[in-house]
């Protein structure tokens, strides 16, 4: 059993490492990862579809740490990451149309990509498309997190720069990144393949990304 690290004790800069329940969150640690997020803190954690790495939507110092970790360019679409449709809403421009779409798909392991609001950080938008891309994930760690931290996570899959499947395993997270983020949350073996993307931007809906959402009903026949 791994040695869980009091909270925000760093050993020359080393991440915390909580081993978590994937279906009974223990709520002492759900308690102190959000800490460390609310903090400026850059976390891993598991989503429904693969690990993820996440921070606080306003806070630009962490985004830029999960930027440079991941080596994304500006024009890389983020995804916050709220709890339910509602929260959603706050975040995205959304018709009838799209809200009776993401109904039928979510929550579940899909990356809708959405015109933004104006409740979403500037530095979080597309810089010229002003869209930006939502979850609600399934998992319940995941679920757990926000429902504590009260707002959306901003959030990327874990998937490393010349890579193009995200880490699954949180020992071999743990040994790559435990000097370059503030906690990596143990979940047991995440899933091998992202959310599947589907931008609903531009009107008709357009697969970006297959993962392991089924892109099926999002495909439109020429």
């Amino acid at each position: 059993m791994t040695q869980l690290l009091p909270p925000f004790e760093q050993v020359e800069n080393v991440s915390q490492f909580f081993q978590i329940h994937p279906e009974n969150p223990q709520a002492r640690l759900i308690k102190q990862a959000v800490e460390i997020i609310r903090k400026g803190g850059v976390v891993i954690y598991p989503t429904d579809s693969s690990y993820a790495i996440g921070c606080q939507i306003g806070d630009k110092v962490a985004v830029e740490r999960v930027r440079r970790l991941r080596g994304l360019d500006e024009k890389h679409n983020f995804a916050l990451i709220c709890c339910d449709l509602s929260q959603l809403g706050l975040f995205a421009k959304i018709d009838t149309g799209t809200f009776r779409l993401l109904k039928a798909h979510l929550p579940g392991p899909y990356t809708f990509i959405l015109n933004a609001t104006r409740e979403v950080p500037r530095l979080l938008l597309h810089p010229k498309k002003r869209t930006i891309g939502l979850r609600v994930p399934s998992h319940p760690i995941a679920l757990a997190l926000l429902e504590q931290l009260g707002e959306p996570l901003m959030s990327v899959s874990l998937i490393m720069p010349g890579e193009t499947d995200p880490m699954y395993d949180p020992y071999e997270m743990r040994q790559l990144l435990e000097h370059q983020v503030d906690l990596i949350i143990d979940g047991g073996f995440g899933g091998i393949k992202a959310s599947t993307v589907i931008n609903l931007a531009d009107g008709e809906p357009e697969v970006i990304r297959v993962g392991c959402g089924d892109p099926t009903p999002f495909m439109v026949e020429a």
